[in-house]
């Protein structure tokens, strides 16, 4: 059975994975900040536009002003494609009551209640969801990050949504928040940026994609101004040097323990 696939936008990257990502997939865009996840969200976005698919945007820790800004910053004009009915950008962060696309509260239920209401909007047709992130609907209970992100995963799947859930952990905190869409993902991208002889240097890796075979090596990418994200030669970093930091790891063990104990009345 041949897979229909969604290009990223981002050429070098859907050559990793067999031209694409699988349409209606659930796919966890993971990292600590600053890593690239928001840019490959735009990309992502942006080729929706191109080939003419609906595209909601669901910011909760940037506005929908500095989502259409960073958006011009590569070219990509979401303002005009709001006005032209073929995008929405859901903004959880400022929860403007006179805008109709705010969140007033971030919690799952109106999240899912706002995302079908933009659908219906937009119109039939096959849809691109990013959710960046989802890691704020949990922030304050982490224990129920897997139980809202099958919520999201369930109910807005009936939709033709090829979805990007972006979740992320600070090193700073040795907090850890992507477990709950890791869990339930169709398809797992992790970034990591690592200072290099006192320069920043970003990675990315596919972990994990169904129906996919996909590279399984550590690529390193760059982020141009006017053009986006770049996905350069592999490298020779080895996966322990890529994973989790150590402290970090732990951390989301011991909540993975939680989460199993909760779920199953332990």
């Amino acid at each position: 059975m041949k897979v229909e696939r969604l290009s990223t936008g981002i050429r070098e990257f859907d050559e990793l994975v067999a031209g694409g990502i699988p349409r209606g997939f659930f796919v966890a865009v993971t990292g600590e900040p600053g890593t690239g996840k928001t840019v490959f969200c735009l990309h992502f976005s942006a080729e929706g536009l191109r080939v003419g698919d609906k595209v909601i945007y669901v910011s909760t820790e940037e506005s929908r002003e500095s989502i259409i800004r960073q958006a011009a910053q590569f070219g990509w004009d979401f303002e005009t494609a709001e006005r032209e009915g073929k995008m929405i950008i859901i903004d959880a962060l400022m929860r403007d009551r006179s805008y109709e696309w705010s969140l007033n509260e971030v919690t799952v239920d109106e999240l899912v209640a706002k995302v079908i209401e933009a659908k219906r909007k937009l119109g039939y047709g096959r849809a691109r969801l990013v959710v960046d992130s989802m890691s704020a609907f949990w922030l304050d209970r982490p224990v129920m990050a897997r139980k809202y992100s099958y919520q999201v995963k369930r109910i807005l799947s009936k939709w033709d949504f090829t979805a990007l859930l972006v979740s992320q952990y600070a090193i700073t905190t040795e907090s850890a928040f992507g477990f709950g869409v890791e869990h339930v993902a169709d398809g797992i991208i992790r970034f990591r940026k690592v200072l290099e002889k006192d320069e920043l240097k970003r990675y990315i890796i596919v972990e994990k994609m169904r129906q996919t075979p996909h590279d399984l090596r550590v690529h390193e990418i760059e982020i141009v101004d006017g053009r986006g994200m770049i996905i350069k030669r592999p490298t020779h970093m080895r996966r322990e040097d890529f994973a989790l930091p150590e402290k970090v790891s732990r951390k989301l063990a011991e909540r993975r323990q939680t989460t199993l104990a909760w779920s199953t009345g332990g």
